[in-house]
């Protein structure tokens, strides 16, 4: 009986076990951006589109939508008919991408943002909601340009800059504020780097967040405008 019982409960350990490497298998393989799943749901967008009259598959969003955040794929529209789930990585799927559209007027091409960013945003957002609910403005500090700023974080109670994880570098980029009150990541690293790498031509005044879609399957999600510096030939912050 005694072994029976110890039988029992390894059974109970180890079935245990096999239950908590199976999320985190999963988890860890819905944090990669896979390139045939962006490929696969491309092919689905593509004949979605030709079999609707030109109708892509993305969720209603209001008009101000910023632009790399606007055109969400509407998974419940080509699934299953044309592929048979959203890709383990999607958000609908418990993966940490969103999967979006870029060019929809012209050539509909799917790419992503880490849904991550946007917690990170919405977190920093709430401590900044609290701190102007006591001071009537947020804890401005150093001024980036005419209409962005970086955070006294010391004041929101942080003990380091906030900041999120690129999805072009891996590294950490900080994040800004408006005088609006509104939180972005700032890119300027990445487009240095990306200008740098592509040697890509602008004119003066031009948002060029474009080289970033461009040359990756990100999106510069939660971004402000940039253009180049005609004296530097650096990134800069577009000012209205």
């Amino acid at each position: 009986m005694k072994n029976l019982k110890m039988i029992s409960i390894s059974l109970c350990i180890l079935l245990l076990l096999a239950g908590c490497a199976y999320p985190h298998e999963k988890m860890s393989k819905n944090l990669v951006p896979y390139r045939e799943q962006i490929q696969s749901v491309q092919t689905a967008v593509n004949q979605f589109q030709k079999d609707e009259d030109g109708i892509l598959p993305i969720k209603t969003k209001p008009g101000d939508t910023p632009i790399y955040q606007k055109y969400i794929i509407d998974f419940t529209r080509i699934s299953p008919k044309y592929m048979a789930e959203p890709p383990g990585n999607s958000f609908e799927s418990g993966g940490v991408f969103q999967y979006v559209l870029v060019d929809p007027e012209h050539h509909p091409t799917v790419k992503l943002f880490d849904v991550r960013l946007a917690d990170a945003i919405q977190s920093l957002s709430m401590r900044l909601n609290s701190y102007r609910q006591d001071h009537g403005y947020p804890p401005f500090k150093e001024r980036l340009s005419a209409d962005v700023f970086t955070l006294d974080y010391k004041k929101l109670g942080l003990k380091e800059a906030p900041a999120v994880m690129s999805p072009y570098s891996k590294k950490e980029l900080p994040l800004v504020i408006n005088s609006d009150g509104d939180i972005f990541a700032d890119y300027t690293p990445d487009l240095y780097d990306f200008l740098q790498k592509y040697k890509k031509t602008f004119k003066k005044g031009e948002d060029i967040r474009r080289i970033l879609v461009e040359h990756s399957d990100f999106v510069p999600a939660y971004s402000l405008p940039y253009t180049i510096d005609p004296k530097t030939n650096k990134p800069i912050f577009l000012t209205k």
